[in-house]
């Protein structure tokens, strides 16, 4: 069985350039929304070992406080630059790619792409991602290249203001 864990980028700064978007940065709310939900998961005792992020500054910076909350080394995270603003599509097919010695995974991604994705992926339906929320699910497959076709059974959706 394979863990993964469908995470948003927390809060980011609506003070950009546009043509900068990739550039942008979480806010003061943003990274106390990113401590908070790495903190949160990991006291519920979730394992994540293994980071995989989209190379924006604010996947990447959420991804960061995911890492230090796991103990995790920073440059252990492995950088897609192919999740920034990935379709439902591209993340099917970024996901089969792993290698299957990863078994509990965290994936930061953003939206609108990340919401359809989870959208597929269960009953569970969640109408909008909240930043830095998260989709929990477990894959009955030993085989990444099988994720798609695999069965899923979804674990929880937790967010900052879930209370």
């Amino acid at each position: 069985m394979k863990f993964l864990y469908l995470i948003r980028h927390a809060k980011s700064s609506l003070d950009f350039d546009w043509d900068n978007d990739f550039e942008r940065t979480l806010d003061k709310r943003g990274k106390q929304e990113a401590a908070l939900m790495a903190e949160k998961l990991f006291n519920k005792k979730v394992v994540i070992n293994t980071i995989v992020s989209s190379t924006a500054i604010r996947a990447l910076t959420t991804a960061h406080f995911f890492a230090t909350a796991y103990g995790i080394n920073e440059n252990a995270i492995i950088k897609i630059p192919e999740l920034y603003h990935a379709s439902a599509n591209t993340l099917y097919y970024l996901i089969k790619k792993f290698d299957d010695a990863l078994n509990h995974v965290a994936v930061f991604s953003h939206n609108p792409g990340l919401t359809e994705f989870v959208n597929n992926l269960t009953d569970k339906i969640i109408p909008g991602m909240s930043t830095c929320g998260v989709f929990a699910l477990v894959i009955h497959t030993t085989e990444w290249k099988n994720f798609e076709q695999a069965e899923k059974d979804f674990l929880f959706y937790d967010y900052p203001n879930n209370a």
